[in-house]
């Protein structure tokens, strides 16, 4: 299946870009990441880039049953291979990610951290992944709004991360019907998601004829909000072509 897709990272207004991103075609799909060097942590950059890479080079090796088995595990790979690396190096490098894995008409997803994956279907946003970070907790206790989660003192405190034994696990989630012409996909850090609504999302989705257009509108908006010294943004779209079966965009 030939998808649409666009990518994009920017190292913002910082010195270096901490954020790595990929993706690997294979006949029936493809597999999509966006990770996140933390940047608190000496060799994000590096973490996240040895994330990209593992789920990369799985994806050249496709499951042989489970999709959503081999996506877990290649993330559970990507943490233990960080730990070899802060081992190695001496320190503590960590980073997030949101991964997508695509196979003829099912489609799997996972995150650690901040990094987010948005899913749209039938003219609406479906699903939208859930932060690991003390911010989008206070957001589920009601004490802030989804609108203030990017703006939070808190934001950048991550409940889990990719290079922590204990907390390192994915959330994951399978796509319980098959992927239809038009469905869309955003991966993307926490450097765009923070600039740029929900809703925005999903009218830029609707207006796009293409994987890229609707990226460049996204990135066109933030663009307009970001402030200096601003983190660095990535991000990718996807949309599914014609060739599956179901409703349309």
């Amino acid at each position: 299946m030939n998808l649409d897709c666009y990518l994009f990272t920017s190292q913002g207004g910082r010195s270096c870009n901490q954020d790595s991103i990929g993706k690997a075609e294979t006949d029936e799909g493809g597999v999509f990441v966006v990770a996140d060097g933390l940047g608190g942590h000496l060799h994000g950059e590096q973490a996240a880039q040895c994330v990209v890479d593992t789920l990369l080079n799985a994806a050249h090796t496709p499951p042989a049953k489970d999709l959503l088995s081999w996506l877990n595990g290649a993330i559970d790979r990507a943490n233990a291979n960080i730990l070899e690396l802060q081992a190695e190096h001496n320190c503590n490098m960590k980073s997030t990610v949101a991964a997508l894995a695509i196979s003829g008409t099912a489609a799997v997803w996972a995150n650690v951290g901040d990094s987010r994956l948005y899913y749209l279907h039938s003219r609406k946003i479906e699903r939208i992944t859930e932060d690991h970070s003390v911010a989008y907790r206070k957001y589920k206790d009601g004490e802030i709004s989804r609108a203030e989660i990017g703006t939070d003192e808190d934001q950048a405190s991550l409940l889990r991360a990719l290079g922590n034994r204990e907390r390192g696990k994915p959330d994951s989630y399978r796509l319980e019907y098959p992927l239809a012409e038009g469905d869309g996909f955003l991966l993307c850090s926490d450097g765009l998601w923070e600039y740029v609504l929900d809703e925005e999302i999903l009218v830029e989705y609707l207006k796009a004829g293409s994987a890229r257009e609707w990226g460049e509108h996204l990135l066109l908006r933030a663009m307009e909000r970001i402030r200096p010294g601003n983190d660095n943004l990535s991000l990718i779209t996807v949309l599914i072509p014609s060739c599956t079966t179901g409703g349309s965009k």
